[in-house]
């Protein structure tokens, strides 16, 4: 089996990595089935009550990579941060629960934590209810599918950096309700790979390919009309294209946007974008 990229835990949970000592974040936890769920909470200076919230979650194994992925956007547009640590599967990883063979019987709800996180972190912090975000990469991107798929009301849009549809999600549930959904992804990926596995060669169960995967999510929302383009950021230290598609006009005024990242491996996307930037775009369009 490919191994994700990962970082220790202790580089969540001790001291802080020197890419996020600058800032000052909020640590705190609360109670969900028996288990306490840590996360950490950024909030730049002068955020209003009833600010808009975004959730950002690691990938599989690695609670240390976010950093201050999504903070600069922060900064400028003034919303929060929430960043939250997976628990440990029963292989020692910390993870979200989607299904994995390694995380076979392991009974973690992550759609109900994730859910109850944010309504604490809204209520304790005075944070929006109406504008609540939440964004992934990897096995955090597959968590905005999961929630996606399931019938819930916390989080109004989803935005995924590598994240897959599983085969099982795709067959065995249908999106209850129209969803704003981008998801960034790159074409030489080789962990979430492009194409799909439906043998599950990577060992991560089957999971379909990334466009289908986002037409899916589309054609639940009912969208009407394709547009596509290239986008070309300048100051970035990859020169990759990327091409954007959107489907526009669904229902309720949803959208989906997928970046294809021409020759992009597994990744958060810092080398060819500002990522907080492209994800606060995108979610700031459902605020309200």
């Amino acid at each position: 089996m490919k191994v994700r990229r990962y970082l220790l835990a202790f580089l969540f949970l001790g001291i802080g990595s020197l890419a996020s000592s600058a800032r000052e974040y909020t640590r705190d936890s609360l109670k969900v089935d028996g288990q306490y769920r840590v996360f950490r909470l950024y909030r730049p200076e002068g955020l209003a009550q009833d600010a808009p919230l975004l959730f950002v979650l690691h990938g599989y194994s690695s609670p240390g990579e976010v950093n201050d992925l999504a903070c600069h956007a922060a900064d400028r547009h003034k919303f929060a941060v929430c960043i939250p640590i997976g628990l440990k599967d029963p292989t020692g990883k910390h993870s979200w629960n989607v299904g994995y063979p390694m995380q076979e019987g392991w009974k973690v709800d992550d759609v109900k934590s994730m859910c109850r996180m944010a309504r604490y972190v809204q209520k304790k912090y005075h944070l929006s209810a109406r504008n609540t975000f939440l964004s992934g990469m990897s096995n955090g991107g597959e968590m905005c599918y999961l929630l996606a798929y399931s019938d819930q009301k916390v989080f109004k849009a989803f935005g995924s950096l590598a994240g897959l549809t599983m085969q099982w999600l795709y067959k065995e549930r249908r999106i209850p309700r129209p969803v704003p959904f981008l998801e960034i992804h790159g074409t030489s990926d080789t962990t979430s790979m492009w194409e799909g596995d439906p043998e599950n060669t990577g060992g991560w169960n089957p999971y379909i390919a990334v466009p289908m995967a986002v037409h899916a999510v589309a054609a639940a929302d009912r969208c009407e009309v394709e547009e596509c383009d290239t986008v070309v950021y300048e100051q970035t230290r990859k020169h990759r294209p990327i091409i954007r598609h959107k489907y526009l006009r669904g229902d309720q005024g949803t959208e989906v946007w997928l970046y294809e990242v021409k020759g992009a491996p597994h990744c958060w996307f810092t080398d060819d974008m500002d990522t907080g930037e492209v994800l606060w775009e995108f979610f700031s369009k459902y605020l309200e």
